[in-house]
């Protein structure tokens, strides 16, 4: 199915179904996707280089420009975004001097636009990395990834490096003792023979396990609204998904769906 990259450094603002109207700062190179995770449902597609590069990454200083360029045409224009969001191509904590875009970002959003949050969608698997970990948490909105409880299930549809393994990420949310909201995307399909549902009861009683054991501040709960690289994958249906988030709140733990 066709997939997209990101061609600019800022982009949007779009109308995001979790976020409101969001500006998104894309902090790996424009021409590839760059990642540690390769899922099967990304919307930018495959991760075609699992060497991770060393360059081709916006400097800090091109972002912060760019930023602080389209925030003042923004706020002329009366159309300030609800948040500034840290997404893109891939990863963004690959970046080489994310702490530091992430300072820049928040000493500009409150020149400009005090309002918006800054917001970081991220699949926690540099979440140990003391510089990145402190950044993580400066955001207003830590959002980081949990699609499965089963390490199997984490290998089929996140499809990580060897030397990441799920009971690394889970080392790594548990590492936040305040501001972390875990994203979970639902999805069913198939990929090289495999079937991949990460709705079963057996799926689910795993992820509620680690949500109590985890107790983040939000569960985001949601499946597929773009193309995927896999053909086949299923959107879950909102009365599924809203089925899952009464589980999840019976923790004690608040949950937003969105289909």
């Amino acid at each position: 199915m066709a997939t997209f990259l990101f061609e600019d450094v800022i982009f949007g603002p779009v109308n995001s179904r979790r976020l409101g109207v969001s500006l998104g700062l894309n902090l790996v190179p424009v021409n590839r996707k760059v990642c540690t995770f390769n899922c099967i449902y990304c919307e930018c597609g495959w991760t075609n280089d699992r060497h991770l590069p060393s360059d081709g990454f916006p400097s800090r200083e091109l972002i912060a420009d760019s930023l602080e360029k389209k925030l003042r045409e923004l706020r002329g224009g009366g159309l300030l975004p609800d948040a500034l969001t840290y997404a893109g191509n891939g990863e963004p904590t690959l970046h080489p001097d994310f702490a530091g875009v992430i300072d820049d970002t928040i000493r500009i959003r409150d020149k400009y636009s005090p309002e918006s949050k800054v917001v970081v969608l991220s699949n926690a698997s540099l979440a140990n990395r003391p510089g990145i970990r402190e950044a993580l948490a400066r955001a207003d909105r830590n959002i980081l990834k949990l699609d499965t409880g089963i390490e199997d299930t984490f290998q089929l549809l996140n499809q990580p490096p060897a030397s990441i393994s799920l009971k690394d990420i889970i080392h790594n949310l548990k590492l936040f003792d305040r501001n972390l909201i875990i994203q979970t995307l639902f999805i069913r399909g198939s990929h090289k023979g495999a079937v991949i549902d990460n709705t079963t009861e057996e799926e689910i009683k795993a992820l509620l396990s680690l949500y109590n054991e985890i107790m983040p501040d939000e569960i985001q709960a949601y499946t597929i609204a773009r193309d995927t690289p896999v053909t086949g994958l299923e959107k879950i249906p909102l009365p599924e998904l809203e089925a899952i988030a009464a589980r999840i709140e019976e923790l004690g733990i608040e949950t937003s769906v969105f289909g």
